[in-house]
């Protein structure tokens, strides 16, 4: 809980301080370093959320279908593995999306007229081939898009399927006092993505 709530403080962080700052100024624009880093930044929390989102809906699964064998499932060891690998990928993903951008030559070489940078701005600014930036999008954003949502909804499946076998009234109160704020959270998280 205490890495998806600094993931969702630095989430917002990385674009807000920018949009405020230009509310308030004429010059409305970003240079190519710090869109490189607002960029990379980006990536990563939001690609940490996601997959966050996925271990807190094991670690649900864990702790309602196998609620006698959860201290063992869910030990200290898998939750550090978990999150670091969580990380991993996170800052992997934003790394080689970056890396891929650096190769591109630009139509302008100091500033973007842009609060925020995302990839699909500046590979129209682009000069270069990028088909091979656009594949890297639209492969490694799928994986990173399916597997995550994919895992959330078989855990809650798995939990309605037990739900339904042992059919009570306090079973059913527990489980939705357990999962309910994770719910929301992945309906707003994946409803805004879709959304866009």
């Amino acid at each position: 809980l205490s890495h998806l709530a600094f993931t969702d403080v630095s989430f917002s962080s990385v674009t807000v301080p920018k949009m405020l700052r230009d509310m308030h100024s004429k010059d409305k624009f970003i240079p190519y370093v710090g869109c490189f880093l607002q960029m990379y930044f980006f990536m990563v929390f939001g690609c940490l959320e996601s997959l966050l989102l996925v271990v807190m809906a094991y670690d649900r699964y864990a702790a309602i279908c196998h609620p006698l064998r959860y201290t063992t499932i869910m030990s200290e060891g898998l939750c550090v593995l978990l999150v670091a690998a969580s990380w991993l990928v996170s800052c992997g993903n934003a790394l080689f999306h970056i890396l891929l951008l650096a190769q591109i030559s630009f139509y302008t070489d100091e500033v973007i007229p842009h609060f925020f940078c995302d990839i699909p701005v500046l590979l129209k600014l682009s000069c270069s081939n990028t088909s091979v930036n656009e594949l890297a999008i639209f492969i490694v954003g799928t994986v990173l898009a399916i597997i995550p949502l994919s895992g959330i909804l078989i855990s809650y499946g798995r939990i309605g399927a037990s739900i339904l076998r042992v059919p009570s009234t306090t079973r059913l109160r527990k489980v939705l006092s357990t999962c309910g704020s994770h719910l929301s959270v992945v309906s707003l998280f994946y409803g805004t993505i879709i959304a866009l």
